[in-house]
């Protein structure tokens, strides 16, 4: 039986991992921070191991959590300090105990398509990237396009139910690569179990769809209109997002737009997928998923 250390195990999507892998028969080790009571409570399965701690812990530390693992995965978020700082210390952890492959937390669009200055989030995870490198830990990591749970949040922009509108950028002709946080979980419990996979990119995509297409695929699922509203092109909105940035105090305050850009413009697409490779997972489509959350 494998054994699958996953760091970010209480967040949305690392809960969901630890569910994928535990279905699968592994042994997970779930770095827990000290004080979150909830987090412990929601793993209460005997082979599921609790380690209390950060990434950025001492790396000792680290190293002793981590004797015996097979696989590392990270599902956490933030801001360099975790997803630069954190990740490398947690890798050089990993190659003290002899870890042989990780997952880093990249979950996203193609973020290696995409150029420094494209993306403040991407910039972060091909900074980080850098250091793998040279790693006696053989990273692989797992590109699932856009949520589909993220994109329907209203601060996301694009779709508003109560005004029944649908907003886009672009001419709504450039195919976009959308998943699931459960079926990312799924393909993720998939690639640490997949010794093929080391050292490589692996990307899925729940369903990929222009976003003419998402929005019909939105109205047939929820049963509701939506009026298609194009906000601009894409050059409009690269515009936008350089005006932003200029007087930004936080990055959170174009980075939307970011994504976006990358979407439409096709630079963040997947290419080519994988699903193939993974053949026993049926992913949730764009209809299905507001089939099922809008009704």
């Amino acid at each position: 039986m494998s054994t699958v250390f996953v760091a970010g195990a209480t967040g949305r999507l690392g809960r969901l991992i630890v569910d994928s892998l535990r279905r699968r028969d592994v042994r997970v080790r779930a770095l827990v921070r000290p004080g979150n009571t909830e987090g412990r409570q929601a793993f209460d399965d005997p082979a599921i191991e609790i380690v209390e701690g950060d990434i950025r812990d001492p790396a000792d530390r680290l190293t002793r959590a981590l004797q015996g693992v097979d696989v590392v995965v990270s599902a956490v978020q933030g801001g360099a300090e975790v997803i630069i700082d954190g990740q490398v210390n947690l890798l050089r952890a990993a190659e003290q105990a002899g870890v042989p492959r990780w997952i880093p937390s990249d979950f996203s669009l193609g973020i290696d398509r995409l150029d420094y200055g494209d993306n403040d989030f991407a910039d972060l995870r091909k900074r980080a990237a850098e250091s793998y490198r040279s790693s006696t830990v053989a990273p692989t990591s797992v590109l699932i396009g856009a949520f589909l749970e993220v994109l329907n949040m209203p601060f996301y922009n694009w779709v508003d139910w109560e005004s029944g509108t649908f907003n886009y950028w672009g001419d709504g002709d450039q195919p976009v690569d959308f998943s699931t946080y459960s079926d990312t979980a799924e393909w993720t419990a998939e690639v640490a179990l997949d010794p093929s996979a080391a050292g490589r990119t692996v990307r899925v995509a729940g369903d990929v769809l222009t976003l003419k297409e998402l929005r019909r695929a939105m109205e047939r699922g929820s049963g509701r209109r939506l009026e298609a509203r194009q906000l601009g092109t894409t050059d409009d909105l690269r515009a936008e997002i350089e005006c932003r940035k200029a007087v930004a105090t936080d990055a959170f305050e174009y980075l939307l737009l970011q994504y976006n850009w990358a979407m439409v413009t096709g630079k963040g697409k997947l290419d080519p997928l994988d699903n193939h490779r993974y053949p026993g997972i049926q992913p949730i489509g764009a209809e299905e998923y507001f089939r099922q959350t809008m009704r």
